[in-house]
């Protein structure tokens, strides 16, 4: 039998020289990386998803330190997860999370965590990757996300991690070269990788501002405002960077499965607010054919050529400069916030005249004031719903802050030459400020004020309006023609949407109601984009929901709204399903929300079948 053997081998043999030899994969570089890798373990009280919490523990008031001065590692990483938990996800009783929806399981597990660096960066951006204990092998699934608003790097783990990790997926982060590494530049210190404070030049910072030390009276730098880099521009590279990065990871942590890589590790981008405006600008750049779907929350996106698309710096000065006075409509007297406190209606009147006063109103009594302000924004594609959510951020003076930081970023400004005389400062007592700068990794946001750092302005001398003069100095960065405000457009032209490859699965959902991010100048026009280039993105704009389900908790404003969070688990399902189990992915028919009520969530009012 052998010798009829030999002829069959032998022309195996000639074949296989004769045909391209398959180059077996190869693992992913990750060449970018500033410092070391950090690795820990985080198992029984000190998990992955809640750092050991629980639903009670992250409803709680914040984790405590042993040593408020000099707060360890692992306090820190445990209150840094309870605050971005509550900041992105409706824990209030009667919302019903962990029993209705979402997840706060103990997971177990390994996280690694690094500094990694785009070539023309000045900054870094910080990479993480949690991989648990439960993953799955078979089905290999790595999650990315971003954080949203200017968070940390914790910032989208109540909606990637709160999916990605019980349903055994590894889950990767970045902060988008945004984050809360704050340098305080009186004391030349910054945040270290395991996120206690050190001074500049010991070991490596998440943030060290160029000539740091000629500005020790120019208060705090934060990373997204001072970074010189314009990060928004790179969103989408920081988000592929940080895909890379949880590949090479889940090698180190599983190398008996070596290598990991997008063709056999299925790879799905998810965000909320501007992290969904980064996963999509990394659909737009991915080349490489790195993501194998899209989810994308409420997503901070504009793109060229649609008329309806607007940037945020654009709306964002209109409502900081026009809201206040269109808010004092008789219309808006039942909207939670716009009557919240006493104060506050004398403000906005005052407003009213003030912008009067500017020309930038002509009516002359009050009610004709907000009249025509609130008729301003109408034509502008402002609706009343999208208004009435929108008093929230206006109550809060979010509008204000939120243009500061991007101007700053825009323009790429030094900490001690914000554009129109802000600052970022940090004004708390010696004992009280070194207890606050310790925890600012864990407690800030990314965009002050807040965690004990304030926002400052050059005095206006107007006692009636004081942050108006600012106010327009904002807006005429976008609509002058100096050179400041050429920067500043040209900028923000760097940060528009590419097209997604064809047959890229993306899913984009946004509240109807959304106040701060409104479709009508986000979801909506980006959609039609892609409809119109030949790509077929699913959508599901959602009734009765808003921006912030974190404001859920709060009195009366959760009873109007329902929380935006269980649809991008519910869209997750169909999309892991997709690309992991090749399962058709469904999404036509749009959840028919209805608001919550005073009552405890009920299923039925978010049309998911829950």
């Amino acid at each position: 039998m052998m010798h009829r053997l030999y002829p069959i081998l032998g022309a195996a043999a000639l074949a296989a020289c004769a045909a391209p030899q398959r180059t077996p994969e190869a693992s992913v570089a990750v060449d970018f990386l500033t410092s070391s890798v950090r690795e820990t373990a985080h198992r029984g009280e000190d998990d992955l998803l809640s750092a050991g919490l629980g639903l009670a523990g992250l409803r709680a008031a914040p984790a405590p330190f042993a040593d408020p001065k000099k707060p360890t590692p692992q306090e820190l990483r445990r209150r840094a997860i309870q605050s971005n938990w509550k900041g992105i996800a409706d824990l209030g009783p009667l919302g019903r999370y962990g029993e209705l929806y979402g997840s706060v399981a103990n997971v177990p597990g390994r996280e690694y965590q690094a500094f990694a660096q785009l070539p023309h960066a000045h900054a870094p951006h910080r990479v993480l990757v949690q991989i648990p204990d439960t993953f799955d092998k078979d089905a290999r699934c790595l999650i990315v996300t971003a954080s949203s608003g200017s968070r940390g790097i914790y910032g989208a783990i109540a909606l990637a991690g709160a999916w990605g990790l019980p349903h055994g997926c590894a889950v990767a982060y970045t902060d988008k070269g945004n984050g809360t590494g704050y340098f305080d530049l009186a004391t030349a210190s910054g945040v270290a990788l395991d996120g206690t404070r050190a001074d500049a030049g010991s070991v490596p910072l998440e943030f060290t501002p160029d000539g740091y030390t000629s500005m020790r009276d120019a208060g705090v730098a934060t990373k997204h405002a001072h970074s010189g880099d314009n990060p928004e521009a790179d969103w989408g590279r920081h988000v592929l960077q940080a895909a890379r990065f949880g590949l090479a990871m889940l090698e180190r942590a599983y190398p008996q499965g070596a290598p990991y890589t997008p063709r056999n590790t299925r790879i799905i981008a998810v965000g909320v607010s501007n992290g969904a405006g980064a996963v999509l600008q990394a659909a737009g750049i991915d080349d490489m054919h790195v993501l194998a779907g899209v989810v994308a929350l409420a997503p901070n996106v504009n793109v060229a050529g649609m008329q309806s698309s607007r940037p945020l710096y654009d709306y964002t000065t209109e409502a900081a400069l026009l809201m206040p006075c269109a808010l004092s409509d008789r219309r808006f007297d039942a909207t939670p916030f716009a009557r919240l406190q006493d104060h506050i209606a004398p403000l906005w009147t005052a407003r009213c005249a003030a912008l009067q006063a500017h020309g930038l109103l002509h009516a002359s009594d009050p009610a004709a004031q907000s009249a025509q302000a609130l008729e301003r924004l109408h034509a502008n594609g402002w609706t009343d719903t999208a208004l009435a959510t929108a008093a929230s951020s206006t109550a809060f003076d979010l509008w204000r802050a939120v243009a500061v930081t991007y101007a700053s970023s825009y323009t790429r400004s030094a900490a001690g030459a914000m554009p129109c005389g802000f600052r970022f400062v940090a004004r708390a007592a010696a004992d009280r400020a070194t207890t606050e700068r310790a925890a600012w990794w864990a407690d800030a946001s990314g965009i002050p004020p807040g965690a004990g750092v304030t926002l400052e302005e050059a005095p206006s001398g107007d006692s009636t309006d004081p942050t108006l003069s600012g106010l327009l100095c904002l807006r005429e960065l976008w609509t002058g023609t100096s050179n400041a405000a050429s920067t500043l457009r040209a900028s923000i032209s760097a940060t528009v949407a590419a097209l997604p490859r064809k047959g890229l699965p993306v899913w984009v959902i946004h509240g109807s109601e959304d106040g701060l991010l409104p479709q009508a100048f986000t979801s909506a026009p980006y959609v039609s984009w892609l409809r119109s280039n030949g790509r077929e993105p699913l959508y599901w704009p959602i009734a009765h929901a808003q921006h912030f389900d974190a404001f859920l908790a709060l009195p009366v404003f959760g009873d109007r709204y329902v929380p935006l969070l269980p649809y991008g688990y519910a869209a997750l399902d169909r999309m892991f399903a997709h690309v992991v189990h090749d399962a058709p992915l469904t999404g036509a028919d749009v959840p028919q929300a209805t608001p919550r009520g005073a009552a405890p969530l009920d299923g039925r009012k978010l049309g998911l079948g829950l």
